[in-house]
């Protein structure tokens, strides 16, 4: 599917403690050239419960107001709009995806909690039904290491190859490919398919420093290990995994241990490339 020209980037702001969501999304939608969405859910039920039926709605308001002001302070010339919808969270951003460039949430304190991270999660949620590549980030800053992306030879991890290729380019950082393999398979002939798919998605022009390294492991772990040094790390929702539904087994462990800002690219057309530099063809978010 295509996004549409004007489609945003969409936070789904909770509480103040998203904010920092709003900062690395304004520069998202700064970097593709997109209007930045701020939308909080209000509760009515939880207003009537509180001391005064105005209290909820006016830190609501507030909340809207403060991470407007944010986002302008982090990319000055930035469309931004903020709206709160009287609804629940979950089903809203699920909707409202299907029309975005890219979402944009907290982790809800998974990174680092060391805790069994309930499934229903919004973060997780999302990261399993989003109708758009889905950006979850973290309390804590990361460091300025290189984008490191997932891929493990599927036509979705190709996508997000492409994806991380541009995400790359427009931070000006380093990009590190990387695939894990089992211990019984040719790391050679492994490592030149992915020197090809690297080559075919930056073209002859490419300016991106990249590197391609494959790795004997378990694909989570090693994924997990490797984005402690990442400014962001990206995967493919359910990549090589048929037997997954909505979220793949590594997708989910980076989404819940990573301590980088991670991006599952899902809600994109699944095509294999063609051609030299092609991306893959149908339609799909620029």
């Amino acid at each position: 599917m295509a996004a549409p020209a004007d489609a945003a980037v969409l936070v789904g702001l909770g509480s103040e403690l998203d904010l920092p969501v709003v900062a690395q999304a304004a520069q998202e939608a700064a970097d593709h050239g997109r209007p930045l969405h701020l939308l909080h859910t209000f509760d009515w039920s939880a207003a009537f419960a509180a001391d005064t039926v105005a209290a909820p709605r006016d830190q609501a308001e507030k909340l809207i107001t403060r991470a407007a002001q944010l986002a302008h302070q982090t990319e000055p010339g930035l469309t931004v709009r903020g709206e709160i919808v009287e609804s629940s969270m979950l089903p809203t951003l699920i909707r409202r995806s299907e029309v975005a460039f890219l979402l944009a949430v907290g982790d809800s304190g998974m990174a680092g909690s060391g805790q069994c991270v309930p499934a229903e999660t919004t973060a997780v949620q999302l990261a399993a039904r989003a109708g758009c590549p889905l950006l979850v980030v973290r309390r804590e800053p990361p460091p300025q290491g290189p984008v490191l992306v997932g891929v493990d030879g599927s036509p979705s991890s190709h996508l997000a190859l492409q994806w991380a290729v541009e995400c790359a380019g427009r931070r000006d950082a380093r990009l590190l490919a990387l695939r894990v393999v089992e211990y019984d398979e040719d790391t050679d002939a492994v490592a030149e398919q992915l020197t090809e798919a690297m080559a075919r998605h930056t073209g002859r022009d490419n300016t991106v420093p990249t590197e391609c390294r494959v790795v004997r492991g378990d694909p989570a772990e090693v994924l997990i290990d490797t984005s402690r040094n990442a400014q962001v790390a990206l995967v493919a929702a359910r990549g090589d995994e048929p037997g997954r539904a909505m979220l793949g087994a590594v997708a989910q462990s980076l989404l819940y241990h990573s301590p980088a800002p991670v991006v599952v690219v899902r809600g994109l057309a699944e095509a294999p490339l063609t051609g030299p530099g092609a991306g893959p063809t149908g339609d799909q978010r620029p």
